[in-house]
């Protein structure tokens, strides 16, 4: 970094697959993951929707599925959901302070121990001393999703301030609520985290339509998995059937105010997706002050200048790592 140039850091998008509806191998993936992005120099890595366990594909690729298949495939999920707070969430903790990194990673989350127990799609964040610093429920939920998750409520929508800038996320479909979006904006975020299962051209559009609304750098990190990554003795359930190996070929991203790419999009594989953004106090994406009035978000969006930055774009050196399945 030059003489009196603005502090720059590199943030990650984590594009990798769980171990299908396993807890404990896919929490030992992502602290790994942690590990590596902290080693790329990362200060921020953000991993995919319903990381842990798995997200419900089965939902959307399997509508013929047989009812028995899908209840037990329903338990599964219960069962590998995590609690929060539990070992679970301290252990990420540690490997986020052990990386030196702010980690936001989606969970299935699991509220007490009951059988019938509520589930919510849940984005958590850690800082870099390990602390929980949030944990959003879901508000908007896709059908699919609703029939597995509860939706949450806008009084864990959060912005946190943060040495890299004011830091927020939304988890999957939340990202077309537009009083969510408007609110985080009116907050001033600056490091806005998407967390999706799905890449496809809706999603990477979507993301640069809210990096240029809210004149914010966005990391959409999306799920690259493949019919293999399912086990072979759903084949013949949530498998889908077509030709095409990949049920999500990822298409992770990290997006400038301006809504230019930095980085990606990562496309059918796995791999950490990197780049270097600057933060200037100065913006030249200005946007009008917004009102949310819906009660269903708990926020009301105040008047006033808020004030905005630019990200190194074509000037700014970009970085990306990738590694083999």
């Amino acid at each position: 970094m030059s003489r009196g140039a603005t502090p720059s850091w590199i943030v990650a998008a984590a594009q990798a697959a769980p171990v299908f509806l396993d807890q404990t191998a896919t929490l030992e993936k992502a602290c790994e993951w942690i590990v590596d992005a902290g080693a790329a120099g990362a200060r921020l890595v953000v991993f995919p929707a319903a990381f842990i366990p798995a997200y419900p594909a089965w939902l959307v690729h399997a509508p013929a599925a047989d009812a028995a298949l899908r209840r037990e495939l329903r338990a599964m999920l219960m069962a590998q959901s995590v609690r929060v707070p539990s070992a679970v969430t301290r252990r990420l903790g540690r490997m986020a302070r052990r990386a030196r990194t702010y980690v936001i990673i989606g969970v299935s989350e699991r509220e007490g121990d009951a059988a019938d127990a509520p589930l919510y799609h849940t984005l958590l964040t850690f800082d870099t001393q390990g602390e929980l610093l949030g944990a959003h429920r879901q508000g908007l939920l896709a059908p699919w999703e609703a029939a597995l998750w509860q939706p949450g409520t806008g009084d864990t929508l959060p912005v946190f301030d943060t040495p890299l800038g004011k830091l927020a996320g939304l988890p999957g479909e939340e990202r077309y609520r537009p009083s969510a979006r408007q609110a985080l904006y009116a907050w001033g975020v600056q490091l806005f985290a998407v967390a999706g299962w799905a890449g496809d051209d809706l999603w990477l559009a979507s993301l640069r339509y809210i990096a240029r609304e809210g004149a914010t750098v966005v990391l959409g990190c999306s799920m690259p998995l493949r019919r293999a990554d399912i086990p072979a003795r759903y084949a013949s359930g949530p498998a889908p059937e077509a030709a095409d190996e990949w049920l999500s070929a990822g298409d992770s991203v990290i997006v400038g105010p301006d809504g230019g790419l930095l980085a990606g999009p990562l496309r059918a594989q796995e791999g950490l997706l990197l780049a270097e953004i600057d933060l200037p106090h100065s913006h030249t994406v200005p946007r009008p002050p917004e009102r949310s009035a819906q009660a269903d978000v708990h926020l009301e969006v105040s008047e006033g200048t808020r004030s905005r930055f630019t990200a190194a774009g074509g000037d700014g050196r970009v970085v990306s790592q990738t590694r083999g399945l």
